[in-house]
């Protein structure tokens, strides 16, 4: 099942710009702010995944900082649910719960207010890239963490080269998976 027409897929592919050693040498950087700059592939973008949010179920969308909460803050807006942005730890006033995850060079944490998701919750987590899948595993532990059930993931585009999908996997717990476009 796919939320999007190919139509759509090649409007939204056309749009990402490839930046060739960014952030170092070797590294294909895929920049999205074309695609939100063109208001037709952002209202597509947008649409597709609020399609998904709908599918899913879901009550309330997380955004994961920072081109997540973009992307997701619109959806959240159209469907009619709230947003919720999992930020960087430090970054949130008041009281949160808190995940680590491991990167290639070492640790990380993100944060969610402890009372914007609640038991009876179904949460659709939204972000731009799906690439190695710590951030997507972390949030999935918070949402988990604070009762709340998870509806699904959506990225606006996987890196199919590298192992995101598959260490995601198994902590979706059934949960769908699904990208917009796959690289």
């Amino acid at each position: 099942m796919t939320a999007c027409t190919p139509e759509v897929r090649e409007l939204l592919l056309s749009r990402i710009k490839d930046v060739p050693d960014y952030p170092k040498p070797g590294v294909t950087f895929k920049d999205i702010t074309p695609l939100l700059a063109d208001p037709k592939a952002f209202a597509a973008l947008t649409d597709a995944l609020v399609e998904l949010a709908v599918r899913y179920g879901a009550t309330k969308i997380v955004g994961l900082e920072a081109r997540g909460f973009i992307l997701a803050a619109p959806v959240a807006v159209q469907a009619g649910l709230g947003f919720v942005p999992m930020r960087k730890a430090g970054k949130l006033p008041g009281a949160t719960l808190g995940q680590a995850y491991d990167l290639e060079y070492g640790t990380a944490e993100i944060e969610v207010h402890a009372e914007d998701l609640a038991i009876g919750d179904r949460v659709m987590v939204i972000d731009d890239v799906l690439a190695t899948g710590g951030t997507a595993e972390a949030s999935l532990s918070l949402i988990r963490r604070a009762g709340a059930e998870v509806a699904g993931v959506a990225v606006l585009m996987e890196l199919s080269f590298l192992p995101g999908r598959a260490r995601l996997e198994p902590a979706l717990g059934g949960a769908p998976l699904d990208a917009l476009i796959v690289v």
